[in-house]
């Protein structure tokens, strides 16, 4: 079993900037990829960024985000952070973190098997 603790969430005007992090415990060997996933209020969970924690530093980011957001990992704290940049209102959403098993890059949304209880981001105009 995986646990993943999100912090970091909060409020910020928009063209500020937040840093989320995720803190994995339990059986962290089995983990191949980290990501982050956000849902806003009446709308479908959508993938934000993700980065392989096997070995190598691939990262996946949404084209939605490219440019403002960036997934790092740490690996002596088994942690990985989404530095959010230049926030938007439409930026404001319940981020989940998610923990893939699967020996797949990059993987698809049903492979993430780990998941956070989400930690909420509000972004004001």
């Amino acid at each position: 079993q995986v646990q993943l603790v999100e912090s970091g969430g909060g409020m910020v005007q928009a063209g500020g900037s937040l840093r989320l992090s995720c803190a994995a415990s339990g059986r962290t060997d089995s983990i191949y990829a980290l990501g982050w996933f956000r849902q806003a209020p009446g709308k479908e969970r959508e993938f934000v960024a993700a980065i392989i924690t096997w070995s190598g530093t691939d990262t996946q980011t949404a084209n939605s985000v490219k440019g403002r957001f960036a997934i790092s990992r740490d690996d002596s704290k088994n942690t990985v952070h989404l530095q959010m940049n230049n926030l938007k209102p439409e930026d404001t959403a319940v981020y989940y973190c998610a923990a893939s098993g699967v020996a797949s890059w990059p993987p698809v949304s049903w492979e993430y098997g780990y998941w956070g209880q989400g930690t909420r981001v509000t972004v004001s105009s």
